[in-house]
């Protein structure tokens, strides 16, 4: 669709993007395993480690796919990605000498870690790999953050990864650090003071970026206790004021308006081969939507796709933020007469 100068709206610019057959974005999850136990998560660690057969199939599938691509995007996932370190090294390598082979092709990579294994030097060695960007989760200081993010051991948490994020400060690693910083309605009260730490230590670096995250009922075994805040609570907005003071707008991260899942050529590749679109929702059996060959092949069950993609056919935005509201909301009891309906803002991956 365009306006009336002709310019393409946004909406068919996403849509070209999400269908663009010379893109890929792999999330790829070398493990399904973590050395952390946070209380708000959804996962059930099941599966471990990723099997030889499903790495050598990734690797198949970039040369597969390598000459006709443009852009190819690995994002690591998990568990706890980096209990995989050898896998990602081993497909990060392969993926940065398809890009040396084939002239016009861009690899980027990312990864979503709890931090508490990426120091600097490690952050300056996966950079030579292609990975430059990731995220990190803080609950607020560590009387705080070490009563919800503790190890499976039941230890502590918030100090080495704070000592590792000052490490990276201090390296000349080129990489971008995302800081995602969850919001309960019990850290709130001291969240302007660490906030205010955080602006003071981290957003005088421009490779630091912060994300104000309220947690949310995800389907953990937790769920029925937890107390959220609400999505409009106007303390969030104080809290965003304050981060921004001394000019670190930049710094402050905004989400994508449409999720990574109701991309076409964005899929999830979890451990066992198993092929998904939603970080979130993967003890559903709906994520299941085909599988990922040694070959490189992929068998794609086209009925299971295609509600993940059902939001650019109805030109729905809640559905391009969150396809997994498409689930969801089937389950949940319908009103008798639902008179008006408010979209959701996008959230950013769990």
């Amino acid at each position: 669709m365009t306006g009336a100068a002709g310019e393409v709206s946004a909406f068919d610019k996403e849509f070209t993007t999400s269908f663009r057959n010379d893109r890929l974005h792999l999330i790829l999850l070398p493990t399904e395993q973590c050395n952390f136990r946070c209380t708000y998560c959804y996962e059930d660690f099941a599966i471990g480690r990723m099997a030889p057969e499903v790495v050598s199939g990734i690797k198949n599938l970039i040369d597969r796919r390598a000459p006709g691509l443009r852009r190819l995007q690995l994002s690591w996932f998990g568990g706890e990605p980096m209990l995989g370190r050898r896998i990602i090294e081993d497909v990060a390598a392969h993926a940065r000498r398809a890009q040396e082979r084939y002239e016009g092709l861009s690899y980027e990579s990312d990864m979503t870690t709890n931090g508490y294994m990426l120091d600097g030097g490690t952050a300056e060695r996966l950079a030579g790999l292609g990975i430059r960007a990731y995220q990190i989760s803080l609950d607020g200081p560590d009387e705080y953050h070490d009563r919800t993010r503790v190890r499976a051991d039941g230890k502590e948490t918030f100090q080495q990864i704070w000592r590792n994020l000052l490490s990276v400060r201090e390296s000349s690693a080129q990489v971008r650090m995302l800081l995602r910083i969850h919001l309960t309605p019990e850290n709130l009260p001291v969240m302007p003071e660490f906030l205010t730490r955080i602006r003071d230590t981290f957003l005088d670096d421009s490779r630091f970026s912060v994300f104000l995250k309220r947690v949310v009922r995800l389907g953990g075994p937790n769920d029925e206790t937890m107390d959220v805040l609400e999505s409009d609570d106007p303390k969030i907005a104080d809290l965003k004021k304050l981060l921004v003071q001394g000019g670190a707008s930049e710094r402050l991260f905004a989400p994508e308006e449409v999720c990574y899942a109701a991309r076409a050529n964005s899929l999830l590749v979890r451990a066992d081969g198993r092929l998904g679109k939603c970080t979130v929702a993967l003890s559903d059996p709906a994520n299941t939507i085909g599988r990922l060959l040694p070959d490189g092949s992929l068998e794609v069950d086209n009925p299971r796709l295609r509600p993940w993609l059902q939001g650019w056919e109805s030109r729905d935005p809640e559905l391009n933020a969150c396809p997994y509201t498409a689930f969801t909301r089937e389950r949940e009891p319908q009103p008798l007469l639902q008179i008006t309906r408010r979209p959701l803002a996008a959230v950013a991956s769990e």
